[in-house]
């Protein structure tokens, strides 16, 4: 067989393949959460396609909130804020205030756009299923230690900042749950006498580590000992 004739061969089953891909469209088939050119929404499972347009987000402050726009009904209740310093030396921007999601808190609290579509994403697929699993009861309020703060890590002079100085972390301290049971992070972690609501923690902790980019909790250090620390810097740092 000649060269010439052989290229010709290669060119016609390429033309082959690309007729093939435009007749059948095979890209329409593949599901959301795991096509790169579909927007980000809140019910999509937790995939390495979903978890990197949530990194997109951060970027791209409309987008993030056109992903809370279109969030179920009753999903989410918060406020987009312009984007303001409340401290010196620690501006805010892409931040939502949050008065409820499908819980109560504590109190109302502003955190960061992305963060927002995290934790609801979070909430709704795996905090309320391990609720039921473990406590046989739904999550009805969640105890926080806040958001924002304009501090350094752990207070200490020189350090770098914080991700609460960006409102970019959350600090959660305790649940709430609709049959009256209450879990609490200090209490509960490791307590062999309430191995339900142990359990329950832990696999928080480990279900929290596919959607935020830094979950600490009381295995991370004694500063950590009463609260889960989320927040969407890093990628995958879990302790």
């Amino acid at each position: 067989m000649s060269s010439t004739l052989s290229r010709i061969i290669k060119w016609l089953l390429f033309l082959a393949v690309v007729a093939g891909a435009v007749l059948t469209r095979p890209w329409e088939y593949i599901p959301p959460e795991w096509h790169p050119l579909e927007p980000l929404a809140i019910e999509h499972p937790m995939t390495l396609v979903t978890k990197w347009k949530l990194g997109r987000i951060k970027d791209d402050p409309q987008q993030c909130l056109a992903v809370l726009e279109a969030a179920p009904e009753g999903a989410i209740d918060y406020l987009a804020l312009e984007d303001y310093t409340p401290v010196a030396g620690c501006p805010l921007t892409n931040v939502v205030r949050v008065s409820n999601t499908g819980v109560r808190f504590s109190s109302t609290f502003t955190i960061t756009c992305p963060l927002a579509v995290a934790w609801v994403m979070f909430e709704r697929q795996q905090l309320q299923p391990l609720a039921q699993q473990h406590l046989g009861s739904a999550l009805i309020q969640v105890d926080h230690f806040g958001s924002f703060a304009c501090r350094n890590i752990y207070h200490r002079e020189g350090a770098r900042r914080s991700q609460h100085a960006t409102a970019g972390a959350f600090d959660v301290a305790a649940f709430r749950f609709e049959n009256g049971q209450q879990v609490s992070v200090l209490s509960h972690w490791a307590d062999d006498e309430a191995p339900a609501k142990s359990a329950f923690l832990k696999e928080t902790h480990d279900a929290a580590c596919g959607y935020f980019g830094t979950v600490l909790g009381p295995d991370y250090n004694q500063p950590h000992e009463n609260h889960f620390h989320f927040d969407t810097s890093g990628f995958g740092f879990c302790r």
